[in-house]
């Protein structure tokens, strides 16, 4: 009596990996991504092409890179058929012990032995080369910045989603046996997180997304999911309107007998504040929005006031090294390819953070008036992405936001407040040494003068992540979060979160690998259909059945 099996809402890492699973084990199943479908060729060629690199559908930019803004955080997210694989950096570390050990889900089972073979499924599945394998001045400089940090042995290549083969030259599926699309060997042009035009990077419409579509999977783009209601007799509908529509046409509603909600962090979020203040979701967990993470992150890094003439900063994959300033912070390199030089207008001078506002305007005063010639060079966009290391810190701090709806100006909006554990830092020490180190090391290897920079989000308190998680957080009960073991929304049989929502706690490295293996052990319990579920009835004791082995079929 259902139109669809199940409905999933997003076609990110979370949701991707629903797609392909679910239509092995013969669901019916149905995509809706609120971005568009991209071929190689539609993404933009640098990140001045604003309407195919920029998410601003109202202003008619249909592109890959969304900004979000919340009172304690600036968020760079991802958007289109494939969710945020199409503009992240393909950087995809396994988390350390600290991780697994939170006390907000580490009761439940030994997380760490559960997922083994589920992130060992997700490096098959995303392609993962463990160790980056090309050598150049920005790796040579990230290597001497550990070393001046007395850090040096925590230096490594990172594990990267990206076919590198021959350079330019075009090839059958060499991931599954030909059953998926063609690929070209990467040529290093650096620009991952615009949109990979050449083919080479290991997006989710290469892997999961593919092969779901082959087996069966509808995947609707430009379609931004407004409603989600349970219905009396079980099921849920699912309202979409068209995404960036200027005018009010009628919205489609389809039927599911479940729904796995996989928009992202921020779009899962949205969705179950608002489905729950409507009455739409009555019996979410008060819970939701506590818990929100943002991998304690900063984004900081080192330009020189020229283009060094004997090093090519901007040749490579988006990232390829990291290191460790202490146990629990995590530095790796960032870099946008020749002509992208947009997301460098975020960049300025690194302030103390340990002062208030009027202290860290007064810094950044100081150092503009101070070398004013000096200060212009280094503002430049011009030829950013080639002057420049982008310092992305993450850390497995114990700090949250809490996110809550607030009606402003006739609108009702999330907005966030200081949750759990530590304030979530507007700044980060360990980042700012690391960014001077770099940029020491940036001066050395270049020789030309280069400063560390910070960002203006910073400046005003205001950090930046690209990992936004947690809010509908993997939990024993509903009063301690929003999804069982299972990822199955507690007080809605029916209802799942499959996304950077549910986890629980802050990884410290990029997140995407972690959220896939979730996804990964979550659908793996999912009975065949039709057939009987061996999964305890939601609410009650966790951790009751073992864990299920990965899939077989890919």
């Amino acid at each position: 009596m259902f139109d669809e099996d199940v409905v999933i809402v997003g076609s990110g890492f979370g949701g991707s990996v629903a797609a392909l699973r679910l239509t092995e084990k013969g669901y019916r199943v149905r995509v809706f991504e609120a971005g568009r479908r991209f071929a190689d060729e539609d993404f933009a060629k640098t990140s001045w092409d604003v309407r195919r690199y920029l998410w601003a559908p109202a202003l008619r930019c249909f592109g890959v890179q969304r900004i979000h803004r919340l009172p304690h955080v600036m968020i760079l997210a991802g958007a289109g058929v494939g969710g945020g694989s199409l503009n992240y950096a393909n950087t995809l570390y396994e988390p350390g012990a600290a991780f697994f050990a939170d006390p907000q889900w580490s009761s439940i089972r030994d997380w760490s032995a559960a997922l083994a073979p589920h992130y060992a499924t997700a490096k098959r599945m995303l392609g993962v080369v463990e160790h980056y394998p090309h050598d150049g001045p920005v790796e040579r400089i990230m290597a001497g910045a550990a070393e001046d940090l007395g850090v040096g042995a925590t230096f490594r290549r990172a594990p990267v989603g990206v076919w590198f083969g021959v350079p330019g030259e075009r090839v059958a599926d060499p991931f599954f046996g030909g059953e998926g699309p063609e690929r070209t060997g990467c040529t290093l042009c650096g620009n991952c997180m615009v949109g990979c035009r050449v083919g080479a990077k290991n997006t989710l419409m290469k892997n999961y997304l593919a092969l779901a579509e082959r087996r069966g999977a509808v995947i609707e783009p430009l379609r931004t999911v407004t409603e989600v209601r349970e219905l009396p007799n079980g099921g849920f509908s699912v309202t979409t309107r068209r995404s960036g529509s200027w005018f009010r046409r009628r919205p489609q509603t389809v039927t599911a007998r479940e729904v796995v909600l996989a928009a992202g962090t921020w779009g899962t979020q949205q969705l179950l504040h608002r489905m729950k203040a409507a009455g739409a979701l009555p019996h979410v967990s008060d819970a939701v929005g506590r818990l929100t993470r943002t991998n304690s992150e900063a984004l900081d890094g080192a330009v020189a006031v020229r283009v060094p003439e004997r090093v090519d900063l901007a040749r490579g994959v988006a990232i390829t090294t990291s290191f460790h300033v202490d146990d629990r912070t995590h530095v790796e390199n960032v870099r946008y390819g020749p002509g992208s030089n947009l997301m460098g207008a975020l960049a300025t001078v690194l302030v103390p953070g340990d002062r208030a506002l009027p202290g860290r305007l007064a810094a950044l005063a100081a150092s503009l008036l101070r070398r004013p010639a000096r200060a212009l060079r280094l503002a430049s966009l011009r030829r950013w992405s080639e002057r420049g290391i982008i310092a992305l810190v993450m850390q497995t701090a114990d700090n949250s936001l809490t996110l809550s709806l607030r009606r402003r100006f006739g609108r009702t909006r999330l907005t966030s407040a200081q949750g759990h554990g530590a304030p979530n830092p507007s700044h980060l020490p360990e980042a700012h040494r690391a960014a001077r180190a770099i940029a020491a090391r940036l001066e050395r290897e270049g020789g030309v003068p280069a400063e560390a920079r910070g960002s203006w989000p910073e400046v005003f308190g205001i950090p930046l992540t690209a990992h936004f998680l947690g809010g509908a957080v993997i939990s024993g009960s509903p009063e301690e979060g929003v999804v069982d073991e299972y990822q199955r929304v507690w007080g809605h049989p029916g209802l799942h979160v499959v996304d950077g929502a549910a986890v629980p706690a802050n990884p410290g490295v990029n997140p995407s690998l972690t959220i896939t293996a979730l996804a990964e052990h979550a659908l793996s319990h999912w009975p065949r259909r039709g057939e009987p579920d061996a999964r305890p009835a939601p609410g009650t004791t966790q951790g009751a059945t073992p864990t299920a082995r990965p899939p077989a079929e890919t």
